[in-house]
């Protein structure tokens, strides 16, 4: 029964890469193409959130701080000083990777909602630091130079590219995820999410290993804010550090299934179509719907299984399929 089940995930598995992959060639609407852009988006954000959140159990609510890092290094280089934006993607990745290692040492002395609470304020300090530094625009904002459409500028005429951009963004997120769940970084971070204490006592350095899961999310989540500069060409602080942007990124694991490979996967192909279709039919007051659209289906979720959705699928198909009653036990039942 497992080897069946097993095999048909990888048949579906299969399928819908094959159907990820067909997509640009076959939907080529515009809307439907940046829908999708920015599922994936989200996905690779909330796979990266799963490090620190899922795996670790530290709840942050401050890595919007760490998009906003990787799209300001990139466009500032680029405006500035003619930098490449791939390489304005390195330097950004690595910015972030820093300022996490400089900044996870004190507030990973908390824990539960102080930490949480502790990654707001962090965030929301850089976000208004941004707003009032001229240097790099305030609250205004960068428009991004519009260059000749190539690789190597990182502009395009078509969505087509960054339709595969964003999707390679998701694999390279799944790739380090594979590493984490089947490398000693993963067994000593869910270690550290069950009992601090308990992890401690074995001899895990619990700074240690919560520090390489905010650095490499940090990064993770750098990169995509670079590839969102690229991608809008404008960038402000509203738009990429706002806390808005950091709780969503968290919903999109929690609602999948937080400390699960599949979990943002799930989360981000029905968080992020609900917010954007609901904004985009219900006009001018679609934010607002949207909030409540998919704050009610967090709450359902959180109600039926907290695991979330992957969760949810995991019990249904653990479920001995039903046989039909035998003839006894038809007669015995009358």
């Amino acid at each position: 029964m497992s080897k069946r089940i097993a095999l048909s995930g990888r048949v579906i598995l299969g399928l819908f890469v094959f159907v990820l992959l067909l997509y640009p060639f076959v939907i080529t609407n515009r809307y439907w193409m940046n829908l999708m852009i920015t599922v994936f988006m989200f996905v690779a954000l909330g796979q990266a959130w799963n490090w620190v959140g899922g795996y670790a159990g530290q709840i942050s609510f401050g890595h919007a701080a760490f998009f906003g890092i990787g799209a300001y290094t990139s466009t500032v280089l680029l405006v500035r000083w003619g930098v490449n934006p791939w390489l304005g993607m390195i330097v950004g990745a690595l910015l972030a990777g820093a300022v996490a290692a400089v900044i996870g040492y004190p507030i990973f002395r908390l824990q539960g909602h102080y930490f949480a609470i502790a990654t707001i304020a962090l965030g929301e300090i850089l976000r208004i630091a941004f707003d009032n530094w001229d240097a790099v625009g305030g609250a205004a904002g960068i428009e991004l130079p519009i260059m000749e459409s190539s690789l190597i500028h990182f502009q395009f005429f078509s969505k087509v590219p960054y339709y595969f951009i964003a999707l390679g963004m998701v694999v390279v997120a799944y790739g380090v995820t594979y590493w984490i769940e089947t490398s000693r970084v993963g067994y000593y971070l869910r270690a550290i999410r069950e009992d601090q204490d308990a992890a401690r006592a074995l001899g895990v350095s619990l700074n240690t290993y919560k520090a390489i899961a905010l650095i490499l999310s940090a990064m993770m989540t750098a990169a995509v804010g670079t590839f969102y500069a690229q991608y809008i060409l404008f960038i402000d602080p509203a738009s990429t550090m706002s806390l808005d942007l950091s709780i969503l990124i968290s919903l999109v694991p929690v609602l999948g299934g937080a400390g699960t490979f599949w979990g943002p996967l799930l989360g981000g192909f029905v968080l992020i179509p609900i917010s954007e279709l609901s904004r985009s039919f219900l006009g001018g007051g679609g934010r607002a719907y949207n909030l409540i659209l998919y704050g009610a289906l967090i709450i359902v979720v959180a109600v039926m299984e907290p695991g979330g959705l992957w969760e949810i699928i995991r019990r249904w198909g653990r479920r001995p399929p039903s046989r039909p009653a035998s003839k006894e036990e038809s007669h015995a039942t009358a």
